[in-house]
Parts: C-alpha cells; structure tokens; sequence
C-alpha cells in the first residue's frame, strides 16, 4: 500500500480510531493485523517472508541469551545472518551475482552460462532485514535482553509506518513505545498531522513533479544543451530527496499519530559542508547502522591509518551495494568513500576548522561545493548502467541542444519553496517548527500546502524510490 494513495486515506483514520477504541491488551493484535495487511495490499505471498525473519530471529536471540557456551552464540547468530542475508541475496542480489559471472564467462570464453531467475524483489527487504538483524547482534553482545513475547517482537519488524522503507528503528527504541499504554493525545495529534501534510507536500507536490523532468533527461541527454543536463541532475538531487524526506516524514508522523516517535531520517543533508557531515543528515537510520554494525566493528577510526582506509571504503561500498544490485551502485558508494577519505586528509593537512553548526556566509559557500560533489555523484545511482551515465557526464559538455527543458512556473514555485524551506527548517522539523509560529501563521502554511496537494498533485500514484532497495 502506498502512503500516496486513496487506500492509505482510508485505510490510515479507520486504523487510528479502532487502536484507541481498544483496550491496550489487545491493541497489539491489531496493530500486527494491520501492518501484515498493510504489506499484503502489495503482495500478500511475500508476507510469508516477513514471517520467516521473525521467526528466525526470535528463536534465534531466545537461544542466544539461554546459551553459556561463546560457539553456541555463534553458531545461533551464523543462523540469523545467513538466514537474513540468504534471503536478501536470493531475492535482490542473484541476478546480479549471475549477470557478473555470465559476463565474465563470456570474456574468458567459457561456454557455461548460468540461467537468471525472475522473482519480484520484496518491497522493503533490505529496511526489515538490516532491523531484525540489529536486534540479533545486540542480544549477541549483551546489549538487548532477548524479547520473550513473540507478537511484539513480531509487530516490531512489521510495524506498518516504517515497514517498507524506514526508518530502520533498533528494538530498544521502539519496543518498549509498543508496548506503552498510549492516550490520545493532542500533541501527538497535531504534530503527527504536521509532519504528514509536509511530507505529502515534498513528495507529491516537489519529487512526484520533478520527476518528469529528469526523466526526460536521463532519456536523452545527447538532446539537451549542458545547461539544461545540469539543471537535470540538480533536479534529481532534489527529486530523490524530496521523495524519501517525504516517506520519511509521512512514517514519522504516523506513527506519532499512535503514541510512537520514529528517529528523523533527514536534518537539511544539502546544507553539510562535506561528505562526513552529509551522511550524518542524509538517511540517519542506515548511516548510523552502518557506522554501528559494519564500521566500529572492523575497527573504526582506532586503526592504523591504512586500515582506517580501508574500513571507509568497505563501509561506502557496501552501503552502496545495499541500495541496490548494479555496479552504478557500488560506484556510487566507493565514490563518497573516496572523496570523505581525501577531504578527511585535506581538512587535516590544511588545518582547516570544522564549521559551525549554524547557518552563515562559510557554510552556504562549502554547502555549493558539497551539493554540487553530491549531485555528480546521484548521476550513478540515478543511471541504469554505466554508459547511461557516461551519457550524462557527455551531456555536460553538449553546445547544442534539439530540445529544451521547460519546467512549468508552479513547478519552479514549489520547487524553490521547498529549498527555501531547508533554510528554515535547518537543525528543526517541521512539526516543531511550525508550532512555535503565531495561530494565523501556522494555518496559512497548513492552508498553502493543502492548496498545493489538492491543486498540483496530479492523479498518478508515483510509488517512492526507496521501495526498490
């Protein structure tokens, strides 16, 4: 089901007034049938494998905490990793794996090639996959109790709001809101509609009509001037962030909606100044669960200098392998490896000083430098193979062009709305944001993105980028 879609209107407010209907006993029975059902308007066999992660899982961590023996630890978490990476490989990274050795095949002229198959990716694997498996490796380390209660811990992979792409919640934080005896709450109300409408807005208002454009592009650079391949790709970095910031915040305020505080995903990533700062604010709930599963445990930055080399570019690779199975992928993440590796060195030879957190001349400068590293980089991970963005990157240098990229002026309107809302918004969410403004102000801004919903919208259901990874 997606959040853009009549189903989820309905769908959403019939949920919220049944859960505060029911006693608390029996609101996580129905928050679990809501969630399964949620995730079964897309395709209802593939529930069958949310089911199986949560039952590897929840044996696999109840075995962990009862076992004495240091082997028998592992041997329990070998089973969840493989089960859950087995799975994400079947499904996501078989053809890949396969196309890689045919293609190799082929260039060693050995005649075997070996057949691909043609299973629909799992919306959502890799987002409750990478959160089942950071409840195991807690509970590995001591740093999670085991949960003995199979239906919360079952609602916690499943949970409806955050299921099919984030953000990725770690079980200590969101367990125990499940469990919490919620009343209906204005705050929570309020705050949670706030974050909803805003997200509507940068996701089907900003990215949904942007798309269009860069479609075009990426279609035909060969037919566009430089200047008009440049303005596509700028409008792809905003297009993609738009897209997510705006799931993000329609799962965050969801949930709000039900007692339950999500992690913010995004904290205005195009105002960093560098590569490490960027992915402190772009997708949080993946950079942190890399920097804490991969990262700290390949030794961190207490290594020696080669080895810290090292883990950068493991840590970007795999992160890139993550969002997807292409090499355009893995080019895309050893690509922010690189350059955080080469700024780190920079920064350090020049003793230059972090800057500030806070908006001034100095950061809107470097924040020019770094979207415009950025949005180089999104050519990649935008491009279906390398000779689409090889066309790209050529179509910066076209003098002449066959067509002309002629973005109407609403979209400009909304488009450069948004980018001032960043400014505004730097270091805030909206939610909070907004309800310090003044009564008349904060309803002329509900009013205005309402208008713009209802009036630029369109009608098509645009599903949202990430519900591939």
């Amino acid at each position: 089901m997606l959040f853009n879609s009549i189903d989820f209107v309905v769908f959403l407010p019939v949920v919220l007034v049944l859960f505060y209907l029911l006693p608390h006993k029996l609101r996580w029975i129905f928050m679990l049938a809501a969630s399964y059902y949620f995730y079964m308007c897309w395709k209802a066999s593939y529930i069958i494998l949310i089911i199986a992660s949560t039952l590897i899982d929840y044996l696999a961590a109840l075995q962990i905490e009862k076992s004495k023996a240091k082997s028998r630890k592992r041997l329990y978490l070998a089973l969840s990793l493989f089960s859950n990476l087995g799975l994400l490989f079947v499904f996501k990274y078989y053809n890949f794996a396969i196309d890689s050795l045919n293609y190799l095949f082929e260039h060693l002229d050995v005649a075997k090639q070996i057949p691909l198959h043609q299973l629909l990716l799992p919306v959502g694997i890799s987002f409750y996959t990478f959160q089942t498996l950071s409840y195991t490796i807690d509970v590995y380390y001591g740093r999670q109790k085991a949960e003995k209660h199979l239906g919360y811990f079952a609602l916690y992979v499943s949970y409806f709001p955050q299921l099919v792409a984030g953000p990725i919640e770690r079980f200590s934080r969101l367990n125990a809101q499940l469990r919490a005896k919620v009343q209906l709450n204005y705050e929570n109300i309020a705050n949670g509609l706030r974050l909803i409408l805003f997200g509507f807005f940068i996701k089907m208002v900003v990215a949904d009509n942007l798309s269009e454009f860069v479609e075009q592009v990426y279609a035909q650079p060969q037919a566009y001037s430089g200047l008009d391949v440049a303005l596509g790709m700028v409008l792809y970095s905003f297009q993609i962030y738009g897209d997510f910031h705006g799931y993000s915040s329609i799962a965050i305020g969801t949930a709000m909606l039900f007692g339950v505080n999500l992690m913010n995903n995004f904290n205005t990533p195009y105002l960093s100044v560098n590569i490490k700062e960027f992915w402190s604010r772009w997708h949080i709930s993946l950079s942190t669960w890399f920097r804490d599963y991969l990262y700290i445990p390949l030794g961190g930055n207490k290594v020696k200098i080669a080895r810290w080399i090292i883990n950068i570019l493991i840590v970007f690779t795999v992160s890139g392998l993550w969002h997807g199975a292409n090499w355009t992928f893995v080019i895309w993440g050893g690509l922010y490896g690189l350059v955080y590796i080469v700024e780190h060195f920079v920064n350090k030879a020049f003793h230059l000083a972090p800057c500030r957190n806070e908006l001034s001349p100095k950061r809107l400068l470097l924040a020019i430098k770094n979207f415009v590293v950025v949005t180089l980089i999104w050519v990649f991970f935008r491009s279906q193979n390398l000779e689409e963005a090889h066309g790209m990157f050529s179509g910066l240098l076209n003098q002449h062009s066959e067509a002309s990229l002629q973005l109407p002026t609403s979209v400009w309107v909304w488009f450069l709305l948004f980018i001032g809302s960043e400014f505004l918004l730097f270091n805030k969410r909206f939610d909070t944001w907004i309800a310090t403004k003044m009564p008349w102000l904060r309803w002329a801004v509900y009013a205005l993105l309402l208008f713009a919903i209802l009036a630029f919208a369109g009608v098509q259901e645009y599903p949202f980028i990430y519900f591939q990874f």
